[in-house]
């Protein structure tokens, strides 16, 4: 199932923020073995402690794991993941390269990995992510996450705390959403 995901949006363009975006389409789609090298710089360049080229190689075969790849014109501009834990999605590596950030390519990313998630029965989403990352934590929370502890010293380079956040399951079975 995994391997037929794909998702085109037209880009939206940011005033002040160049035109590279303007008339352009973005996809979404399943990361495959050619998009690693690609994701990997991606990743380099969005995070003090990235994973390895290898580490995506390992997801794009892991079972249970989707990464999904935001493309413009064949290139990765955007990249996340989620790993099935007994019905819980774990979500991480969320990144999008700096000159297409605040155009709403994240959001699109992990809505995307949720709703994948949802059709192979991921109830529940949590992620950390830096206290200091206010971007990231404005756009989970529009996305209903919610802060539900700190994990201490997670990070390093520099070394800070993670917020730990969570996206519950409704009563009713429906996977609750702000407006998107």
């Amino acid at each position: 199932m995994k391997d037929n995901f794909e998702k085109k949006i037209e880009a939206v363009p940011m005033r002040g923020r160049g035109e590279e975006a303007e008339g352009k389409c973005i996809t979404i789609c399943t990361m495959r073995k050619e998009h690693v090298p690609a994701v990997s710089l991606l990743e380099q360049s969005a995070f003090s402690m990235p994973w390895s080229a290898q580490d995506f190689l390992d997801m794009v075969e892991r079972e249970g794991a989707l990464y999904l790849v935001a493309l413009c014109e064949g290139q990765p501009i955007g990249v996340c993941g989620v790993i099935d834990a007994c019905g819980d999605g774990d979500i991480s590596n969320v990144a999008v390269e700096e000159a297409w950030r605040g155009r709403g390519i994240g959001r699109m990313l992990v809505t995307a990995l949720m709703e994948w998630g949802k059709e192979i029965g991921i109830r529940n989403y949590t992620l950390e992510v830096r206290v200091s990352n206010t971007a990231a934590i404005r756009l989970y929370e529009s996305l209903g996450f919610q802060s539900e502890g700190i994990r201490p010293n997670f990070y390093e380079k520099p070394r800070e705390d993670a917020l730990i956040m969570w996206k519950r399951q409704a009563e009713d079975g429906q996977i609750t959403m702000s407006e998107i």
